[in-house]
């Protein structure tokens, strides 16, 4: 097992026509570099074969065979680009996904604050128009339509597109494209403002994607990305947010590359606290009018290579860490339950599923998950059949334990659960190494 889990694969052959190879009807190969399309890759992490994420399972079908993939993270020897290779196909993760964002209230809070930031560090014409890619329930849009826009969203997932657009946010049930792009420009006009928070990342072809943002931004409008940051992800071994949704890791030199060939320009750049480390991304077409904060962008460039992204050892440690991690907590849990100890997890996050799925803990160690989204109760995790309750269950009977993993509510999620304890509930947060609370 270890010995495959460090294998190395470099693919060779030169790139043809076609940048991916079918290997079923639901997920292909790809064989050329998203950013800079370069063919020179290399395997340098395997997490196993596992289901979709967000693949959640109803008790009916627990006897059913699940569908898995190959989740493994591929360098670019060319441009030090990150990202899976291994496509599961976009409509068996998203036309029936399970993931709310305003569930959250830290989410919430945090989009009500970035539409803040926006109007107030930048000028818009009279009724400006934000169009979001990835809206999901509108959580952006809802604060920026209370501050008079005219909003759009544009998301996959039908059930949430229309849950969105019955509660005032028009959403279009679609996977974003130029096409899409054209047909709202004919019935809309261009956009002023552009966002993709979180959904950038799932996105194979890139290309595409921003070809239809060009052709739908206004001459003097603004693209803002929010990503997951890969200096994050290794500096804090925040392993368990690999997962199938999430094709691209992004470093500010990536993108910037991914944006220079294709014709937009990366202005300014920040990091955000969501996810365990976000960047936050400014764009905009060449020669507009924002001015380019070069010094903060060459310094993000500069910090990116001091921490090594551009090295293939600094995987390969990675890799290290998330096996010491994956002992540790093991042990951990296993020990307790051989205490009789009663543990339950809160949170069931798609990186929850990595987490379970990838250090093999299932229902034998976990009695159930509490998860506050009702579109996840009554369901059971894909891969390893963990039950999803809500939080009356905890008033039921008070287990030892509780392993969050939604780690990164670790805080408001241990101050809400405090007041149900009366027998001193301890918890457990996983990432980035088991520590008990």
């Amino acid at each position: 097992m270890i010995e495959y889990l460090l294998c190395i694969l470099v693919i060779k052959k030169m790139l043809p026509m076609n940048k991916t190879q079918s290997k079923s009807n639901s997920s292909k190969r790809r064989i050329s570099c998203r950013v800079c399309q370069g063919s020179n890759l290399q395997k340098v992490l395997s997490l196993g074969s596992m289901p979709p994420a967000n693949a959640f399972l109803k008790k009916e079908n627990l006897n059913r065979p699940e569908k898995s993939f190959p989740l493994e993270l591929y360098f670019c020897n060319d441009c030090s680009f990150v990202q899976l290779l291994d496509i599961v196909s976009p409509k068996l993760l998203f036309e029936d996904y399970v993931y709310v964002s305003s569930t959250s209230p830290v989410f919430v809070a945090h989009f009500k604050e970035l539409t803040r930031l926006i109007t107030n560090r930048f000028s818009f014409p009279a009724n400006p128009f934000i169009i979001d890619i990835g809206s999901n329930d509108g959580i952006l849009l809802r604060p920026f339509k209370e501050m008079g826009w005219r909003v759009l969203g544009v998301d996959p997932a039908k059930k949430i597109a229309a849950i969105a657009t019955k509660n005032g946010i028009e959403t279009m049930p679609k996977f974003f494209n130029p096409e899409i792009a054209k047909k709202i420009i004919k019935k809309y006009g261009r956009a002023n403002l552009i966002t993709s928070t979180s959904s950038f990342p799932h996105i194979d072809n890139l290309d595409e994607i921003i070809a239809g943002v060009k052709e739908l931004l206004s001459s003097d409008g603004i693209f803002i990305i929010e990503a997951y940051y890969l200096l994050d992800l290794i500096e804090k071994n925040l392993f368990d947010t690999i997962y199938h949704e999430h094709l691209s890791y992004f470093t500010v030199k990536t993108i910037k590359k991914l944006f220079e060939r294709l014709g937009l320009e990366l202005f300014n750049i920040e990091k955000t606290g969501t996810h365990g480390g976000s960047l936050r991304i400014f764009a905009q077409k060449n020669n507009g009018p924002h001015p380019i904060n070069k010094n903060k962008i060459n310094s993000f460039i500069k910090n990116e290579e001091k921490m090594g992204l551009n090295k293939i050892s600094t995987y390969k440690q990675l890799f290290n860490k998330i096996e010491k991690n994956r002992k540790k907590l093991f042990t951990l849990l296993k020990d307790l339950k051989n205490q009789n100890k009663t543990i339950i997890g809160y949170g069931a996050p798609a990186k929850g599923n990595t987490l379970l799925n990838y250090f093999q803990i299932g229902p034998e160690i976990l009695n159930y998950i509490i998860d506050d989204s009702p579109w996840k109760q009554g369901l059971y995790t894909p891969g390893t059949h963990i039950p999803i309750v809500s939080l009356k269950e905890l008033l039921k009977k008070q287990p030892d334990y509780i392993l969050i993993l939604a780690w990164n509510f670790a805080g408001p999620i241990m101050k809400k659960l405090s007041s149900f304890s009366e027998k001193g509930t301890k918890f457990i947060i996983p990432i980035p190494k088991p520590k008990i609370f």
